[in-house]
């Protein structure tokens, strides 16, 4: 368990989903994870959408809203916290990267930006105010790493090396290798757990559509997709052991939104 006041710049610190129907989808996660909701607050846009956070134990873990009208569809969005978003929105165009929406202000929350690197991945740089970041990680039902899928590890790894200052590295997990983001000097996760305390992110095993993934821990992965069943979603991957250590899950929300769950298997913690 992992409780956080805040977190540093160039580390992914906040997580939200966005959708057309925010009230089916508190019910949904709700079902899912046990979260309670605070809200809605109030995001720009004409029609305004709504914003519910998204707790447990009365601690922020994650964000619900509304789908913007000129938005690419319903997903998760992964936030990186950055000192000066405009700054930052800067560097990353002239790293390769392309600016999706430019820097806006979300009161009394923070400020944003949505990016997407050269591969195609999309993600959001955060510059917060009242709003932190993820005050719950790496317990069940709180997030636990966003992975991020690209064609061109090599490209997507200089482009977040020149932008956030990460560096990439190759972690055996069973038969897998899987790429390791790490940022020195950032003390994350847990004294225990088998992977470096500077992970910021991983890079996913080539397949499956470019972007940025989601993992949450869960308590009973079984227990999770037979509710997201129930409650208007669906199972994408059974749940399995194929990870050394965990019982997993991909299961998508009612708008098809992919995300898994992970139940750890091993004393200890994980990432």
């Amino acid at each position: 368990m992992s409780e956080r006041d805040g977190f540093q710049p160039g580390v992914p610190s906040w997580v939200d989903v966005m959708g057309p129907d925010v009230d089916r989808l508190t019910g949904f996660y709700g079902a899912v994870f046990g979260w309670d909701f605070t809200g809605p607050g109030e995001m720009p846009g004409d029609p305004p959408g709504k914003y519910f956070v998204a707790q447990l134990r009365g601690r922020d873990v994650a964000g619900v809203a509304s789908l913007p009208p000129d938005s690419g569809g319903p997903g998760w969005n992964t936030y990186i916290e950055v000192e000066n978003v405009d700054r930052s929105a800067e560097e990353i165009a002239q790293a390769g990267g392309t600016v999706l929406a430019q820097p806006f202000d979300a009161p009394p929350a923070g400020r944003i930006a949505v990016a997407a690197d050269p591969t195609g991945a999309s993600f959001a740089i955060w510059e917060p105010q009242d709003r932190p970041g993820a005050q719950l990680v790496n317990e069940p039902s709180a997030w636990s790493m966003s992975a991020l899928r690209t064609p061109d590890r090599d490209a997507a790894a200089a482009f977040y090396n020149a932008v956030f200052g990460w560096t990439l590295d190759t972690f055996k997990l069973g038969d897998m290798e899987v790429g390791l983001f790490r940022l020195e000097g950032f003390v994350g996760g847990e004294p225990q757990q088998p992977v470096p305390r500077d992970l910021v992110a991983t890079i996913a095993p080539p397949g499956g559509p470019t972007g940025w993934a989601v993992d949450f821990w869960i308590d009973d992965a079984d227990r999770a997709a037979a509710a997201a069943d129930q409650h208007g979603g669906s199972v994408l991957a059974p749940v399995s052991e194929a990870i050394p250590g965990f019982r997993s899950a991909v299961i998508a929300d009612p708008n098809g939104v992919a995300f898994s769950v992970s139940q750890l298997m091993l004393d200890g913690q994980g990432t």
